[in-house]
């Protein structure tokens, strides 16, 4: 190879290595830290030591040491969950693309030796690849932006183990709420069917009074069994989203969801904010960045799509006469006789059409899905507070009056007892209003920032493998 030439091939492949990216520090989780602070307001590790490992379990033995609330159950998971850490290394995975496209090909040396009959010839080669090379830039350029959805995933799928932590939270809690509610309503049907057996034998009530009241204390204590599976079910799965092992599944939950909020959130700029703020949207429009960078590059390079240079230095020894050098270079390209680029082109451009279309139509989901989070909300508020504020009071009263009829002998104690059955109705649909206005509260976040459960065929990314250049790198 001449002199000139590999002079120059190192003054390019300098210049490459001056662009070329470095791993990060935190394996690129600065931006899934600050989007999960600035979002829900919580703290992110990515455990890649011993050290780190034993300050997340230390942050979480203090978290399970009180009561937990929504906010520490969240904290715990996201600090704890191993499938969530899985997502991280997957982060640091796609580091190290972005890293291997922002290299310069490698050159290629090679060495050969041919002998006989007192003849040699050694030759020797330094072959670089001038397409990859030169298009290097535009490579890394785009690399950059899919490590950039790479780490929007990674902060999406922290949003979305944070909104399954708070279902799976709220269902544990009410379960508990229910649970305590049926115990006692099952111990006072119990003492009741007791009763209506005693006055049957005497004959002071008949047989239908007293089939009611046991058939009552039987149907609660079928309510009561499927009110612990339910709870203990919930428990389990808020168990496996906080990540805990054996030590920690004796973590204390309240006995009973908050009280609800004086009033209602008031979003009027609801479509606003989740088309400027949702995570999926994001990402595709990054997909679609990314697919119009190689759109270009395709079609910057469909008529050549292999450009090898090589410098060859060839040394001859001839018994009959001196040895001479020869010294000069090969290239080699594609020529487009059959292929002139149009089918990479036509597939460059329909994959940009097709994400383009996907990302309008994600934005009509979002403001759809953002509309319907907000009234399903607005409604579980009102059902609830009808609850709170309504039918409970009124419950409460009645059954302080029935008390005082009884008293004054103007009821009988079953017709106290109906009384008692339809409170426990109202109560019952009282927990599973709260319940559904905390779910439809957690879903309306969900529905402004995203962390949602993923659209069917709509989560996937667009491939931009179409709208490659067909070296494909190096």
């Amino acid at each position: 190879m001449t002199h000139h030439f590999a002079r120059g091939l190192l003054v390019l492949t300098a210049l490459g290595l001056s662009g070329c990216m470095a791993f990060s520090p935190d394996g690129g989780m600065t931006t899934v830290s600050e989007l999960t602070s600035q979002t829900i307001n919580k703290d992110v590790a990515f455990v890649r030591t011993a050290e780190g490992a034993e300050a997340v379990n230390a942050t979480v033995r203090r978290l399970l040491a009180r009561t937990l609330t929504t906010e520490t159950a969240v904290q715990i998971a996201l600090l704890n969950n191993k499938g969530l850490q899985a997502t991280y290394n997957e982060l640091a995975l796609a580091e190290t693309e972005l890293v291997e496209q922002s290299l310069p090909p490698n050159p290629v040396f090679s060495i050969s030796r041919i002998a006989g009959n007192g003849a040699s010839e050694i030759e020797r080669q330094v072959v670089g690849d001038i397409l990859a090379l030169a298009t290097l830039p535009f490579r890394s350029d785009i690399a950059r932006d899919r490590f950039r959805q790479a780490q929007l995933r990674a902060a999406l799928a922290t949003l979305r183990l944070a909104a399954d932590v708070r279902r799976a939270y709220v269902r544990a809690v009410a379960g508990n709420e229910m649970v305590a509610l049926l115990t006692d309503a099952r111990a006072t049907a119990e003492s009741t069917a007791q009763l209506a057996v005693k006055l049957g034998d005497t004959g002071s009530i008949n047989k239908l009074d007293q089939a009611r009241e046991q058939v009552f204390y039987a149907e609660t204590t079928a309510d009561l069994a499927t009110a612990r599976q339910a709870a203990t079910s919930a428990r389990e799965r808020l168990a496996r989203l906080m990540g805990l092992w054996d030590g920690g599944l004796d973590f204390r939950l309240p006995d009973q969801l908050p009280p609800l909020p004086r009033r209602p959130q008031a979003l009027p700029s609801i479509e606003a904010d989740a088309v400027a703020h949702r995570i999926d949207l994001q990402i595709a429009r990054l997909e679609l960045t990314a697919l119009a960078k190689s759109l270009n590059l395709t079609e910057a390079t469909r008529f050549v799509t292999l450009l090898d240079l090589a410098g060859i230095s060839r040394r001859t020894q001839d018994p009959e006469g001196p040895p001479f050098r020869e010294r000069g270079f090969d290239v080699q390209f594609q020529i487009p006789i059959f292929d002139g680029g149009e089918v990479r082109v036509r597939q460059a451009a329909e994959t940009y059409n097709l994400a383009f279309n996907r990302l309008t139509e994600r934005a009509v989901n979002v403001r759809s899905e953002a509309r319907d989070a907000y009234r399903a909300y607005r409604s579980s508020y009102d059902i609830a507070s009808h609850y709170q504020r309504e039918i409970l009071p009124l419950r409460k009263i009645i059954t302080e009056e029935m008390q005082l009829r009884f008293s004054s002998m103007q009821v009988d104690i079953f017709a106290l007892l109906t009384e008692a059955r339809q409170r426990l109705a109202s109560l019952r649909g009282a927990i599973d209003a709260k319940q559904k206005l905390f779910l439809a509260q957690s879903d309306l976040q969900t529905a402004v920032n995203g962390g949602g459960a993923p659209a069917s065929g709509g989560d996937t990314s667009t491939t931009i493998a179409a709208a490659a250049p067909a070296d494909g790198g190096h």
